[in-house]
């Protein structure tokens, strides 16, 4: 069974969305008892609740032209580029960060594919693709959020980037033979 055919699109459109503002709500509510002062968290937060908002379907009914998927990995793009200009400019970064640039790529990426499947494609009927969009999608998006919400490293990416640049970064001779 398609996820969306037991939740419907509407509803895992306005679970996500709903689910960026209270990360942004609960990153204030830290913010401003002084648990965490960590700007970053609080504009990245800010950021991905107004890309969520803006890209919403809802948004996208103003178009004439069905390019929803195009837009959303634009959107991606978009919010990638704010994410780093923030960055940029505190000069600083949280470990929810590199979960939610990595978060966007994903999505874009697939929604790319999408994009190309329907229109370049033109696929009209869903197959295991469409599917495997559908899961991917809204799990990276609930991992973005619970990387926002909980700010740690959580499924180990910082220490496996470490680790891959560690490996290609070392000063190791060995010789293939």
């Amino acid at each position: 069974m398609l996820l969306t055919e037991f939740f419907g699109f509407f509803s895992l459109s306005a679970f996500t969305m709903w689910g960026f503002l209270m990360a942004f709500f609960f990153n204030v509510f830290i913010y401003s008892i002084g648990l965490k002062r960590e700007t970053t968290l609080l504009l990245s937060s800010f950021i991905m609740m107004v890309s969520y908002t803006v890209s919403d379907y809802f948004f996208n009914w103003l178009s004439l032209e069905s390019t929803v998927y195009l837009d959303w990995a634009l959107y991606d793009y978009a919010t990638v580029t704010a994410l780093f200009l923030a960055y940029k400019l505190l000069k600083k970064t949280s470990p929810s960060m590199m979960y939610i640039a990595l978060g966007l790529i994903i999505n874009s990426i697939f929604s790319l594919l999408m994009y190309g499947d329907i229109f370049i494609n033109e696929t009209n009927e869903p197959w295991f693709f469409w599917d495997v969009y559908t899961f991917t999608v809204n799990i990276v998006d609930f991992i973005m959020i619970v990387a926002l919400i909980v700010d740690r490293d959580f499924l180990g990416l910082h220490k496996l980037k470490k680790k891959i640049f560690s490996y290609f970064n070392s000063n190791d001779t060995r010789k293939v033979i």
